[in-house]
């Protein structure tokens, strides 16, 4: 997550110009401010420390940053320097070495040094100039490399299993995203229903943006957006999307919400949750999906296929939407999966109490699936296109799923979503009499092969293995993981305007 640094700032509180604080003080830069006032006077730590009535030793730890003064000290170092208070507390500090030092100290200070075991260095007078930049140019390319390195398969699980933690706890509702589209919606003066092409393209030419439909698009990004020029840059036609609308509506997200440069990989997935979420809650408003979602309740017909159909979305956007506004507006806890035909979890939701497979750090992304849930059973259906209903019975209780088979470049997905066995009621599908039961984690479930069938083939067996590529090595480095930045300023270049593009 992207992090505010405070700083402290002074403003008038009486007739006599004398400043207070609001905010913590910024201890380093204030005691670099007073060396450097104190020095420019030629003043010595006993004559600072004579004036104001305290030890050198006070007035030293005060200039090494070490305490917080009050700010009836602060009033008469400032005298004693000849100073209005307001400069004291300035929150620049005064030279380019005091930055170094200052930089330095906070290093030195934080979890990378402890760590690492390194033993401080004293940043004085005494520390040469070069050796101390020398240092502080170390310490930002080692934090630069852990930072680059971080962004590993186990960095990227931690940082899932985060997120994951916090749709739950917020039960996957965002207020403020809904307040972002109703807004834009408002815009446009969308009067409900399906959200059109034109209105998507309406949507941008309101925020500033006129749509370009290239051949040429970076093969490592779905859109481009040049916000020095105002464009985005769209593929032609319509390449590996179930929706031509959201790789749009997606870039028009980031703007909206202002997302920058990601800061971590944990940055990166929060935007890009954010970002679906808004284009989701685009494609199907709040103020039209809820009531459209009560009223099946209340009829018990509620049914992903009908809300695909009445607002004309993919499936797993529907899915993903009810999962929005199912436990805010209906009461009705829920899951949401999506799993690879090869068996692997690719992403999941919960608050009904469900339980993942999940590695130790608590990330379920790659792991295998029991072959007794309706995510799996339902790749075994010789129908893929008629909705398939199955009760569970797991360690964490019964369960009700609907789930679908949808294709895609990297093969086949199943999307299900499913509730506990109380609250099956109010679904279209709960009469159904599929029912299948699961002991996983447990082994014997369905992760180990049947007694018979190993001692026939254990040993005479060698399967290679066929790993998606991401399972070998780390994640692209770079601000936007998986994104070619040297292409993508490259092709900017080309299609700018008077470019020649």
């Amino acid at each position: 997550m992207t992090t505010t640094t405070s700083r402290s700032t002074a403003h008038d509180t009486s007739t006599t110009g004398h400043a207070t604080t609001s905010g913590a003080i910024d201890t380093l830069v204030l005691g670099r401010r007073i060396r450097h006032l104190r020095t420019a006077r030629s003043m010595t730590l006993d004559d600072l420390g004579a004036a104001i009535g305290r030890a050198p030793s006070q007035v030293s730890m005060l200039e090494n940053g070490h305490r917080e003064p009050k700010l009836s000290l602060l009033v008469l170092v400032a005298d004693a320097l000849g100073v209005p208070l307001t400069d004291l507390l300035s929150t620049e500090p005064p030279s380019r070495r005091a930055a170094m030092e200052i930089e330095l100290e906070r290093a030195q200070r934080g979890p990378l040094f402890a760590n690492l075991g390194i033993s401080p260095v004293k940043v004085g007078r005494s520390l040469p100039a070069d050796a101390l930049e020398a240092l502080v140019g170390l310490q930002n390319e080692v934090q630069r490399l852990l930072t680059e390195n971080a962004a590993t398969p186990e960095e990227a699980r931690r940082a899932n299993a985060e997120l994951r933690a916090r749709m739950r706890a917020q039960d996957n509702y965002f207020p403020e995203l809904e307040d972002h589209a109703r807004d834009l919606l408002r815009a446009i003066d969308h009067q409900g229903g399906p959200l059109s092409q034109r209105a998507t393209a309406d949507i941008a030419a309101h925020l500033g943006f006129a749509l370009h439909h290239v051949t040429d698009l970076p093969h490592s990004t779905r859109t481009v957006t040049d916000l020095a020029n105002g464009r985005i840059y769209l593929p032609q036609g319509n390449p590996g999307f179930s929706d031509s609308r959201s790789p749009l509506l997606q870039a028009l997200a980031s703007h909206v919400l202002g997302h920058a440069e990601p800061t971590s990989y944990g940055d990166f997935l929060r935007q890009r949750v954010e970002a679906n979420y808004l284009a989701a809650a685009l494609m199907l408003p709040e103020d039209g999906a809820a009531p459209f979602l009560q009223a099946a309740k209340n009829e018990r017909r509620l049914s992903v296929e009908d809300l695909r159909d009445a607002f004309a979305v993919p499936y797993e956007t529907a899915a993903h939407r009810f999962t929005n506004l199912a436990t805010r507006h209906l009461g009705i806890p829920v899951h949401f999966m999506k799993v690879h035909e090869g068996g692997t979890l690719h992403k999941a939701y919960e608050n009904d109490g469900v339980v993942f497979p999940s590695d130790p750090l608590g990330a379920i992304e790659g792991q295998p699936v029991c072959r007794q849930w309706t995510a799996r059973v339902v790749f075994t259906l010789p129908d893929r296109f008629t909705p398939y209903y199955q009760y569970t019975d797991t360690s964490s209780g019964t369960y009700w799923c609907t789930s679908r088979v949808q294709p895609s470049s990297q093969g086949a997905f199943s999307v299900s979503v499913g509730v506990p066995f109380a609250h099956v009621r109010w679904f279209q599908g709960r009469e159904t009499t599929e029912r299948s039961r699961s002991r996983c984690p447990d082994p014997s479930c369905c992760r180990q092969p049947p007694s018979e069938l190993a001692e026939r083939w254990n040993g005479q067996a060698w399967p290679s293995a066929r790993p998606h590529a991401s399972m070998l090595a780390a994640l692209p480095v770079g601000a936007y993981p998986g994104v070619d930045t040297t292409e993508v300023y490259r092709f900017l270049d080309r299609h700018a305007p008077g470019a020649g593009a």
